[in-house]
């Protein structure tokens, strides 16, 4: 039975504390979109994405018009690219991301994801050349996302491939230095990438996966943060303790992954398709209120970056996964707390008043969803440095069996402590120094493999 109060707060987190479902993703299986001849792929590419979604955008909007639940973006993941692009070539490639990128356009999609490959054991020739392709690909279309797979808990770490990929981020971001190297934010490196993630840059629709699904992404860093307030504010909370507060964040996550459930089964109802899962990751945006970083210092820790910030994050991404899975038949993707640097205020102007460091924030990605997510660095970090910050990501991710990610744009002509803004909720930062760069590059240069930790041998 559903409460008066329970609806009058919906309302309210609604209205005044920011709640809406931040995307729903359809995940398009492409593989029978395969010839051999690019062209027909292409043709085939978006013939079948419009087939699938050419009325999804009006659809979620109506659904969200009917439940006055704000839908932030309506977005598609396809089959990762380099699964149908054997002996396709640097060009074809390139050709196929046009392809989606036009795909997208016609059927109102702001982005799509998939341009991707999963390489965590070994590169196949298809696959250097699809990773060759990749920077004139991010920086000659606009919606187009990529994604690389490097590292599993149970395959180790393919380090020729992270070489590869700092290569790829450092032309990628010299290829749109007029955007401030922006087409490095259209790419993530991951470790145990997720099949059934919504969230761009790093959603697919991964092997496994029906042939075309339904995923919802909820966030609400500002519903929870205005509960916590309530929270400590109220008569109880002299005697409050940190037990108390993960509870209250629990049962808050539960009720925004009701929301999130109720848009998305309505929207697969509708469409005919499954639904596949809500990924309830707390996902913060540039906007004032809408904030991780206000939940940590609402925690009590007055500097973000300072001792007690990791175990904050901890916390919240426990609290966040139990009232999450809880709520959905079917909670997946990444579901925890992301902290993407140049997507968050709070984390932003930490950064510009120098109390988070590189080194601090690494150490954080340790307990929570994703990574080193939207890290603006200067443009005269090499490569090999890109890639041994990646490989300790890949590390954290591949020992906690957990999903990490690297999402880091070295921003051409521009220092630490310089300023870029890429707008809208890829947002903005101050630029975070890299320390000791050139010192790693003994280290990246060995390349092969490191191998998984001894759980990965059971089955």
């Amino acid at each position: 039975m559903i409460r008066p109060d329970h609806i009058l707060n919906t309302v309210g987190m609604i209205q005044k504390e920011k709640l809406d479902v931040r995307t729903v993703t359809m995940g398009i299986n492409i593989l029978d979109c395969r010839d051999t001849n690019v062209k027909n792929t292409c043709r085939n590419i978006i013939s079948k994405i419009k087939k699938y979604a050419g009325n999804f955008v009006e659809t979620c909007d109506s659904f969200s018009e009917k439940y006055a639940i704000p839908v932030v973006n309506k977005r598609i993941a396809v089959t990762p690219v380099s699964f149908i692009g054997s002996n396709y070539s640097v060009y074809d490639f390139i050709e196929l991301a046009r392809a989606l990128d036009r795909a997208a356009e016609n059927v109102g999609i702001d982005i799509i994801g998939g341009f991707s490959a999963n390489v965590e054991k070994g590169l196949t020739d298809a696959d250097k050349i699809f990773i060759d392709s990749i920077p004139e690909a991010l920086s000659s279309t606009l919606r187009v996302c990529s994604s690389i797979n490097v590292g599993s808990t149970r395959y180790g770490i393919n380090m020729d491939a992270v070489k590869t990929v700092g290569e790829k981020i450092k032309e990628v971001s010299e290829l749109t230095a007029d955007r401030g190297g922006f087409g490095a934010a259209k790419f993530v490196v991951f470790c145990n990438q997720p099949g059934d993630n919504p969230f761009m840059a790093g959603a697919i629709h991964g092997l496994g996966e029906a042939e075309a699904v339904i995923n919802v992404g909820v966030s609400g860093p500002g519903v929870i943060a205005s509960a916590l307030k309530r929270k400590i504010n109220s008569e109880e909370s002299c005697r409050l303790g940190l037990h108390d507060i993960a509870e209250e964040i629990k049962l808050t996550a539960f009720r925004v992954t009701r929301c999130g459930e109720l848009i998305g089964r309505k929207v697969a109802d509708y469409l005919k398709l499954p639904f596949g899962v809500v990924d309830l990751s707390l996902a913060p945006t540039p906007e004032i209120g809408d904030s991780i970083g206000e939940i940590i210092k609402i925690m009590g820790v007055d500097s973000i970056g300072a001792p007690g910030s990791t175990a904050i994050i901890a916390m919240i991404n426990d609290a966040v996964k139990k009232g999450g899975a809880f709520a959905s038949q079917a909670v997946g993707g990444l579901s925890g707390a992301f902290i993407p640097v140049m997507e968050d205020a709070e984390l932003a102007e930490a950064v510009a008043n120098q109390e988070l460091s590189l080194e601090k924030l690494e150490a954080m990605t340790s307990v929570c969803s994703v990574g080193l997510d939207m890290v603006a660095v200067p443009g005269s970090v090499d490569a090999k440095t890109l890639s041994s910050l990646i490989a300790d990501e890949m590390a954290i991710g591949m020992i906690n069996s957990k999903t990490t990610a690297v999402r880091v744009i070295p921003v051409p002509n521009k220092k630490a402590g310089e300023f870029v803004s890429f707008g809208g909720l890829f947002g903005e930062s101050v630029i975070m120094p890299v320390n000791n760069l050139g010192k790693s590059e003994r280290f990246v240069d060995f390349a092969g493999r490191i191998p998984a930790p001894i759980h990965s041998l059971k089955n």
